[in-house]
């Protein structure tokens, strides 16, 4: 069993981890922290590495648990979101073969982070082709003794991953940027990109 945090259509890292977990459990009774990829993720734009943040309710002074976190909906980020998906990949090779199965999670409103992050997990698994049985936490624990990828969702300071490339749609601006999120890979790999996630190792 491997131990993860549901994020917002993880990182590439992740996903190499997962596809080659027989199991996997989603952390989901910790606290809540900020900078890492519970909310946000990252896409290869025109302009370079760009941000998608999903903002949530704050509650000043309070300690939520991840799974208690919920979305803030009232500047329509998810709109903005697909506007800017749309712009940056509707010319990669296999946009039009994954968006409208990805448009439920733009168009309906989560109401907790929770959920949300767990509809994009299944949407990619499902893009994916591939089935990988998932259960989550019912206890916080420090200390585990499955192996433990939750530091795999750190977004401050994270290793400087050294993938094998593959052809991003903005290479050509800035070079090749590795562990984007997931999108910017299924986008430009389509099928392939199963192939290429088991493919690749993990070093910390």
């Amino acid at each position: 069993m491997n131990l993860f945090q549901p994020t917002y259509f993880s990182p590439i890292s992740q996903y190499i981890a997962i596809v080659n977990s027989k199991k996997i459990q989603f952390e989901v009774e910790d606290n809540f922290q900020k900078q890492t990829y519970r909310n946000r993720c990252y896409i290869y734009t025109a302009n370079g590495k760009h941000l998608l943040n999903v903002p949530i309710e704050q509650m000043k002074g309070v300690k939520q648990k991840t799974k208690d976190v919920k979305v803030d909906y009232k500047d329509n980020w998810n709109k903005l979101h697909l506007k800017t998906l749309t712009t940056t990949y509707s010319s990669s090779p296999f946009f039009e073969f994954y968006i409208d199965d990805l448009l439920p999670i733009f168009n309906k409103k989560h109401n907790f982070l929770l959920d949300l992050n767990l509809k994009c997990h299944s949407s990619i698994m499902d893009a994916l082709q591939t089935n990988i049985a998932y259960s989550k936490t019912k206890e916080y624990n420090k200390e585990i003794k499955q192996n433990d990828f939750r530091k795999l969702a750190i977004a401050k300071g994270e290793p400087i991953y050294t993938f094998d490339r593959y052809i991003q749609v903005f290479e050509q601006n800035h070079g090749f940027i590795p562990n984007l999120s997931i999108l910017d890979l299924l986008f430009m790999e389509g099928p392939n990109a199963l192939n290429y996630l088991e493919s690749q190792t993990l070093e910390f």
